[in-house]
């Protein structure tokens, strides 16, 4: 199968006491190796897709036959989603971004605070399940938005440079339906320096 379950950088417990252990093996070996699967069985009968990766695929969808598009739009949107998602956190993180991350930032949005109360504004809006997005532009400007289900920007010629799950299974066993204590709460485990990594690449 070409694309496989990614391992984490960190133990199931190394999120505490921010995200839960249980939380963390359930999302992780149990939702995205769903994802994993359904992707894989998706393109089964599509051998040519094998040796593209899950970016090249969702940035070009309409390549994708329309018997499986929508279940390769799905389901490996919930693989990248969840992905970047896992590379996004730490559990020693720096607190805010530094260097040209942090300038960018700040001519943004006005500096860190003001970025923070929207990108949480961005998750705790988007209705039903979905993500909140610190995205590029072609142009290398900074967008902060949402997406819906699994829909990636990859797909709207979009880099994704960091997001927040806001699906109910991210957060549902410490937070209930307290989707802004969760969202507020994450900020102490994002990893900026990859984040960084990402927006010079």
């Amino acid at each position: 199968m070409p694309f496989e379950l990614p391992r984490l950088k960190y133990a199931y417990s190394a999120l505490e006491p921010v995200i839960d252990a249980m939380t963390v093996e359930i999302h992780h070996a149990k939702h995205q190796a769903t994802y994993t699967k359904n992707l894989n069985t998706a393109l089964e009968k599509y051998p040519e897709f094998a040796s593209k990766s899950i970016i090249e695929i969702l940035k070009d969808l309409s390549s994708i036959p329309e018997d499986v598009r929508a279940a390769v739009k799905n389901n490996g949107g919930g693989y990248y989603n969840h992905s970047l998602y896992w590379e996004n956190l730490t559990s020693n993180g720096s607190g805010q971004p530094s260097g040209k991350l942090a300038e960018a930032i700040d001519s943004t949005f006005g500096g860190f605070a003001g970025f923070k109360e929207q990108m949480e504004k961005a998750g705790l809006t988007r209705f039903g399940s979905g993500w909140a997005w610190l995205s590029k532009k072609s142009d290398g400007s900074l967008i902060l938005h949402s997406t819906a289900n699994q829909d990636c920007p990859l797909s709207e010629g979009l880099t994704p440079l960091m997001t927040i799950d806001v699906w109910e299974h991210a957060y549902y066993l410490k937070y209930q339906n307290r989707r802004a204590d969760y969202l507020s709460a994450i900020w102490p485990i994002i990893d900026w320096k990859d984040v960084e990594t990402k927006f010079l690449a």
